[in-house]
């Protein structure tokens, strides 16, 4: 499989993303309507992207500059070959 270069299919892919975050936040608030299921997925989605950030930046810009990831199976490579 090619990598996607077009910029107008990247940026497409991404309002998919999007979306299909924000249908599916909808329909888990719509199943179990409480504040705390709100907060607590409001905290997951945040925490999710700040290990995303950490895998993907934190990483390659101040703990090895040298080593470029493909994407989180290639991180958790990564982690594991670093603990041996």
């Amino acid at each position: 499989m090619k990598d996607l270069t077009s910029p107008f299919w990247i940026k497409l892919k991404g309002i998919l993303f999007l979306l299909i975050g924000i249908v599916a936040a909808v329909l888990v608030l719509l199943d179990n309507l409480k504040w705390q299921t709100a907060v607590l997925l409001v905290v997951a989605i945040w925490s999710f992207c700040r290990f995303y950030y950490f895998a993907f930046y934190v990483i390659e810009k101040y703990v090895d500059p040298g080593y470029k990831f493909s994407g989180l199976y290639s991180f958790v490579k990564y982690m594991c070959q670093r603990r041996r």
